[in-house]
């Protein structure tokens, strides 16, 4: 193997101008914060000169610009949708100020388009804000990376040219600019932000890699595994644009009432005009009440209940690793009341690891464990890893090995230092000592590798995968928010899944079941009323996923099917942020009945008040247009890092 050799890294070119910068937003980037800036300064300066006596050519143009400030984005808007044959309640807020404007009401009608674009640009933060929580990712790729060619030349290219196979230097210190693979080298590299893990991991020959993770004092040789466009990060931030662009169900219903509404108001509110008119009541005070009608009655708190609340949930999530596809999947998720948990990959680990060394033929441990790495070094296959990583582990020397074959479903073989080596199923040598061993293992429910030199069994090794660290926490915080433990729905074996569910607390399992039968579990239990969250990572749990009411997928060992299926994805390695996540949606949910209840009050209680009494239009603007920022405020408060739940989902 050869050494990888470290050159002085080139001097960075400069930055080009305009180039993108990732991070928050600021709120006066977005156009509509300025807007409402703009009319909230005229408004104040043309309200202090108009208290003051000043005539009223000095805060006349200063109302005019308010005006024109504040509500030329909502008028243009409403008027576009109108070309549509869509009535947008945008433009009956910028008609009914206008409308206030021509009886005299000037200041009211400045009041009312203020507030109006105060909440417009409450909205637009939100949104920047959801966005902002996942698209910083995009700042941990590097823009460039250091491709080596055949005969060893150093090439700077964008990473977006990387290809798979191409060879890509790391330096200590660089971010690594694609998914791949060590070919040569070693070095602790940082993925916290990738995979959660709290410390630096080894990097080794054969390990992955990924795209913006950073490297630590080693260099790295890496071939590329993963087109850049389909990295990690990449699928992460192709998420998100795909969530910012769905509506959940309950804005869509109102979206779909939202119209009749808005027809039904101008109706009312022609007849609010009309009829004192035909009693007999002057013009003036008959405009001005239906004026404040439209005003009060306007569903624009109702259209803003719903979307703050999950966008801000879906950023919270995504800060936490929890990618929520859309703003359906955020509002859904929290109507779940039974969980299916996958084994392999969810509950545990995915990286098996050798738990018992069983020599047999007078060799020692260390004897046997060096004869099965050898044998299993080229292999690809995750339980020969395991067994060479329990070499490396124990700082056994692995001598090299010739001949090396593979057989599906049996094993593998290979020539070390003259012995014939042949690693695998307890098949190979079925009964006898090793048999007796191996069934043992495997009653203990360990998966059992016979290893055997010249035909003769010399040991049995005994492989078991991982319990996630926070598993059986996970499954109590799951059961506590669903009223029942969550079921175990796997294809292991049924001791390995006996003895994976004891250890987390769970009591129904289901095992030995292949993908269609994993569907027919979710049927099952959605059959009786219930619906289901299915977790889960592999291609096995792909349908399962996209037969649940919800499927998550655990994104760090996750296939590509589970994580294209899934409607979550878990970017982080921790099983605990499914339950923290199902109760911010349940929050979210809370909060969405809580705006509409605001709204509906406020908006009851004006139009009583206006149509029995007399309402005063600065005062149903100001009611009308409160209860839309408190709405707004009310959503944005999921965005904070403390309203993300415990590890308890509590």
């Amino acid at each position: 193997m050869s050494s990888t050799v470290v050159r002085p890294a080139p001097a960075p070119g400069p930055v080009a101008e305009g180039a993108p910068r990732h991070g928050r937003t600021r709120v006066f980037a977005l156009p509509e914060p300025r807007w409402a800036a703009a009319a909230l300064g005229f408004f104040l300066a043309a309200l202090v000169l108009d208290l003051a006596g000043a005539p009223a050519w000095a805060w006349g143009p200063l109302y005019a610009l308010t005006y024109v400030t504040g509500g030329w984005e909502p008028g243009w808007a409403g008027l576009r949708a109108l070309r549509e044959k869509t009535l947008d309640v945008d433009l009956l807020m910028v008609v009914a100020a206008i409308g206030a404007a021509a009886i005299g009401q000037v200041p009211d009608g400045a009041l009312l388009i203020v507030i109006f674009a105060t909440s417009g640009a409450l909205e637009a933060v939100a949104t920047a804000r959801t966005a902002d929580s996942v698209r910083g990712l995009l700042d941990l790729a590097p823009d460039t990376a250091t491709r080596l060619s055949a005969d060893g030349g150093e090439d700077v290219v964008p990473t977006a040219r990387l290809r798979v196979g191409d060879l890509v230097l790391v330096r200590p210190g660089e971010r690594i600019g694609a998914d791949g693979r060590v070919v040569d080298g070693g070095s602790d590299v940082d993925q916290a932000t990738i995979t959660g893990e709290p410390l630096p991991v080894a990097k080794r020959p054969g390990d992955e890699v990924f795209a913006g993770t950073l490297n630590g004092t080693g260099a790295l040789r890496v071939r590329v595994g993963r087109d850049p466009s389909e990295s990690v990060i990449a699928r992460i931030v192709a998420m998100v644009q795909e969530a910012s662009e769905t509506k959940a169900p309950t804005q869509l219903f109102i979206e779909k009432v939202e119209q009749r509404y808005s027809v039904g108001m101008v109706a009312a509110t022609l007849l609010v005009f009309a009829v004192p008119l035909l009693l007999g009541s002057d013009l003036r005070p008959a405009l001005l009440r239906a004026m404040t009608f439209m005003i009060v009655a306007s569903p624009c708190a109702v259209v803003l209940a719903t979307m703050p609340p999950l966008l801000s949930a879906m950023a919270n999530a995504g800060r936490h690793g929890v990618l929520v596809k859309s703003a359906v999947v955020m509002e859904r998720l929290g109507a779940v009341d039974a969980v299916a948990l996958d084994k392999t990959g969810t509950l545990t680990s995915g990286t098996p690891y050798v738990t018992g060394i069983r020599p047999l033929a007078g060799l020692d441990a260390a004897e046997l464990l060096r004869l099965a790495a050898a044998a299993e070094y080229p292999s690809e296959h995750p339980l020969g890893r395991a067994v060479v990583e329990a070499a490396r582990v124990r700082g056994v020397r692995v001598p090299d090995a010739e001949e090396f074959a593979a057989s599906p479903g049996m094993g593998v073989a290979a020539l070390v230092e003259g012995r014939r080596v042949a690693v695998g199923s307890p098949r190979l040598v079925p009964g006898g000592a090793a048999g007796a061993v191996a069934a043992e293992l495997e009653d203990d429910g360990h998966t059992a590798v016979v290893v055997v030199a010249d035909g003769v069994p010399v040991g049995v090794l005994g492989i078991a995968d991982r319990l996630r660290p926070d598993a059986a926490d996970a499954v109590a915080a799951l059961g506590r928010l669903t009223g029942r433990p969550p079921v175990l729905v796997t294809g292991d074996n049924p001791r390995s899944a006996a003895r994976v569910a004891a250890s987390v607390g769970i009591t129904d399992v289901r095992a030995d079941l292949l993908p269609q039968a994993k569907v027919d579990a979710v049927r099952e239990l959605e059959a009786a009323g219930r619906k289901v969250l299915v977790v889960g990572d592999g291609v096995n749990d792909a349908p399962a996923l996209a037969a649940a009411h919800t499927g998550l997928a655990m994104g760090r060992a996750g296939s590509d099917l589970a994580l294209e299926t899934a409607d979550a994805v878990v970017v982080r390695d921790e099983l605990a942020a499914v339950p923290a996540a199902v109760a911010l949606s349940r929050r979210a949910r809370r909060l969405v009945v809580q705006n509409l209840v605001i709204a509906g009050t406020f908006i009851a209680a004006l139009v009583v008040w206006d149509l029995a009494g007399t309402l005063p239009l600065p005062l149903g603007v100001a009611g009308h247009e409160g209860s839309t920022v408190i709405v707004g405020l009310n959503g944005l408060r999921l965005l904070a890092d403390r309203a993300w739940p415990g590890s308890d989902g509590s």
